[in-house]
């Protein structure tokens, strides 16, 4: 790490969150909080710093500005601090990254729409001072317009703070693999993967433009000051490449390494692959708890490839973990430990095996018959995520109650409920049917990805209402066991949801208490692409917080399941279901009967693969993973880990 670089660190507000220091691996200055809310906060303060001694100096402020959904909090936090605390924008002048091309500035998917909607539509910012690409320049225009956004920014001064966040692909702005260093503000293809991303906000890749208007990274590195933002498991990837990588052109953030003052700030998630989280034994004395010996075995394992029982001392020792040999004494017994907490997580009784000793077992034995609350994000992550234990659990004789959270209506393709419209006037042999008609009128005559009027999004609800009941019922699930609760957070019509609010959690907490459960079920899959999973799982743990009091929750247990994006780390599980061949066509059966959602759905996320197609590998997956390291070899397995209120 260079010197200029180490004089930076002494010199910012920024501390770490956790016990370590950056290592030897990393290039770019970047600092872990918590929450991105926490970092978020930060970073609102250093701007509001930076703003306001420009005032003090009589000076203007020049910020650059991101879009996405990297930087919503930290504009939060400014027109909070706007609203509350007085901060003038009045000497502040900002420069966007990016727009798509063409876009207008009254499509909602604009950046312009973007940027008014949460920052400059609520602050004192003077409008001549906002400049944002325009997408909607001729092509015969576009060059010169790209000289001239450049030209504006050199005359303002330059840029003193650079707010950035990251794409997938390792992109700022939309500098796509292959943008050269001195590149500068210019058009450019957006990369396939980038598209992918923003499919959802368009409601499916077809809609999501070819082409935007970015700044280069060129111009990037002119900024005084350079902030990077990343938040969640998704982008853990790309950080750890970014920040631990060589530079190179396939990765165009790696080119921050050259900027003399840049600060990555990331959460624990987005963090999670940087060799000082991942593999803290390689770099740093540890402490050795139970958790972090059990990531080490499975990683020293997999990294070997041999099973738990035949990790030998040299092992151990050759792989930075010697002193966690020397703590326990030898492979043998740490071997033997690891290898029976492995195999104690497996059971094929998820509510508990009756009559049987449950002391090494994931669940307890009484009472014998659960009653059980399975919470679904959408009304297909139930079926999806943990299929075949619902299988089990019903079979076993436990009352299963399914309690979908949203009526996910925005992932119904418009051409989807069209059908259901046309299908229904024909039914009624009346062309004249007006519910139905304006529907169809709604549909055929949107524009722009104009968000859904409240009638196309009852029709497109009860359409995965009625796939939701196809499913249950085929598991063998009571239909008055079913609970559509349609939490209203959700119901905005588009990508853009509401704050969590008080409605939400009372609809959760009712249905809890309706129920008072022997187990919950839950999505704790925070990797989700459109945050849907995370605010739901918020709205449980907000309920569990305010119930936990009641006598029924001293013998509720919370298990917790991943989503159709990622799995639990082996040595994370604690409850494994096996699935036989049977039990797997089975659930994939129940994942058919969510037709809307097959064959190209508009959240299909960076797989192209069908859900059920996902499910199974997923489930196929796990169990390997599990025969590798020398346990039972079985066709596919689910996974949850266990959460305590």
């Amino acid at each position: 790490m260079n010197a200029n670089l180490k004089k930076h660190q002494a010199d910012i507000s920024f501390k770490p969150a956790g016990q370590f220091e950056e290592t030897r691996f990393e290039k770019v200055h970047n600092v872990i909080f918590s929450t991105a809310k926490e970092g978020s906060i930060k970073v609102a303060k250093e701007i509001a710093d930076l703003i306001i001694d420009k005032q003090a100096k009589g000076e203007k402020c020049v910020l650059g500005l991101a879009t996405g959904s990297s930087p919503i909090k930290v504009y939060e936090e400014l027109v909070r601090m706007h609203k509350e605390e007085d901060l003038s924008f009045s000497n502040v002048i900002t420069f966007n990254l990016d727009e798509y091309y063409p876009m207008t500035k009254e499509n909602i998917q604009s950046y312009y729409y973007f940027m008014h909607q949460h920052l400059f539509d609520h602050v004192n910012i003077l409008p001549e001072n906002v400049h944002i690409p325009n997408g909607a320049v001729t092509p015969e225009q576009l060059h010169q317009y790209c000289i001239d956004y450049e030209h504006d920014i050199k005359k303002s001064g330059g840029i003193d703070l650079q707010l950035l966040g990251i794409g997938r692909t390792g992109h700022i702005g939309f500098n796509e693999p292959g943008s050269h260093l001195n590149s500068e503000t210019r058009s450019i293809t957006l990369d396939y993967i980038t598209r992918v991303d923003a499919a959802s906000a368009f409601l499916g890749l077809d809609n999501v433009p070819k082409k935007a208007i970015t700044m280069g990274i060129r111009t990037v590195r002119k900024a005084k000051r350079i902030i990077l933002l990343a938040w969640g498991h998704n982008k853990a990837s790309i950080i750890r490449k970014t920040i631990e990588g060589d530079i190179s052109s396939k990765i165009p953030a790696t080119y921050l390494q050259l900027h003399q003052n840049t600060t990555f700030i990331l959460d624990i998630e987005a963090a999670s692959e940087l060799t000082r989280i991942n593999t803290p034994w390689l770099v740093i004395p540890c402490f050795w708890d139970e958790k972090l010996s059990s990531k080490a075995i499975i990683w020293l394992c997999q990294l070997t490839g041999k099973s738990i029982l035949k990790l030998i001392d040299e092992d151990y020792n050759d792989n930075g973990m010697s002193s966690l040999l020397a703590q326990e004494g030898s492979a043998y017994d740490l071997n033997i430990k690891m290898f029976n907490k492995v195999q104690h997580s497996i059971t094929g009784w998820p509510g508990g095996k009756p009559n049987a000793d449950d002391t090494s077992r994931p669940e307890r034995e009484k009472p014998n018959k659960k009653r059980v609350l399975i919470f679904s994000p959408h009304p297909d992550d139930d079926v999806i995520s943990m299929g075949g234990t619902i299988d089990r659990l019903v079979e076993q004789g436990h009352e299963v109650h399914i309690a979908y959270q949203t009526s996910g209506n925005i992932a119904v393709a418009d051409h989807e409920a069209l059908k259901f419209a046309e299908v229904a006037i024909a039914m009624n042999n009346c062309k004249d049917n007006g519910f139905m008609a304006n529907i169809i009128e709604q549909i055929t005559s949107k524009k722009d990805n104009a968000i859904d009027g409240v009638d196309v999004r009852k029709l497109k609800g009860l359409i995965r209402r009625g796939e939701s009941l196809a499913a249950t019922r085929y598991i063998g699930i009571p239909d008055e066991n079913v609970h559509f609760l349609n939490l209203p957070f959700y119901e905005t019509g588009s990508i853009m949801k509401k704050a969590l609010g008080q409605e939400d959690i009372k609809l959760m907490c009712n249905i809890i208490e309706l129920i008072k459960p022997h187990q919950i079920y839950a999505a704790g899959d925070l990797a989700d692409p459109h945050g849907t999973h995370r605010v739901s799982l918020n709205a449980l743990f907000e309920s569990l917080e305010i119930l936990k009091t009641k006598s029924f929750m001293n013998d509720c247990w919370v298990w917790l399941y991943k989503g159709a994006w990622h799995e639990w780390e082996i040595n994370e599980i604690e409850m494994a279901v096996p699935m036989s061949p049977d039990q797997v066509l089975k659930k994939r059966k129940a994942i058919f009967f969510h037709q809307s959602q097959k064959d190209g759905v508009m959240f299909q996320g960076d797989d192209i693969r069908e859900f059920w197609m996902r499910a199974e590998d997923r489930n196929t997956k796990t169990a390997q993973k599990y025969n590798e390291l020398g346990l039972a070899d079985y066709a596919a397995m689910e996974a949850f880990v266990r959460w305590h209120y």
